[in-house]
């Protein structure tokens, strides 16, 4: 099981670390099994704000995943259906148990120099 770096958007964020967003939406996953997730939240805050289990990861069409996740999406159906617009497949990491870090870490304690685009795989700590 591995564990990977998400840049996520604060507003999203905030929202899992606060139990709304049980779903974590993304265009592709990562290749390897995925045990956790630590977060990034993006600009402003820009710092690794804490970490998230990964119970289990969702592919399928769009409109199935919305309807499958939409009471936890923690985002909104006009907000999903434009991120995955023309997107044949939807893909979604099941999201569990939370831990907030007391301080938020930059990204350089984890040897990264730049936030991802995407994800960066993670060595187990």
């Amino acid at each position: 099981m591995s564990i990977i770096l998400l840049s996520i958007k604060p507003e999203y964020s905030d929202r899992i670390f606060s139990g709304e967003k049980k779903y974590e939406f993304r265009k592709h996953l990562a290749n390897k099994k995925i045990s956790k997730i630590v977060v990034y939240s993006s600009s402003p805050v820009q710092k690794v704000i804490g970490e998230v289990e990964v119970i289990s990861t969702l592919a399928m069409k769009p409109s199935p995943l919305w309807e499958l996740t939409k009471k936890e999406a923690g985002i909104s159906r006009e907000k999903f259906r434009k991120y995955f617009s023309g997107c044949k497949m939807a893909f979604a990491y099941k999201l569990g148990e939370t831990k907030l870090y007391d301080s938020p870490k930059s990204l350089s304690e984890y040897g990264i120099k730049n936030a991802p685009q995407s994800f960066v795989y993670l060595q187990e700590r």
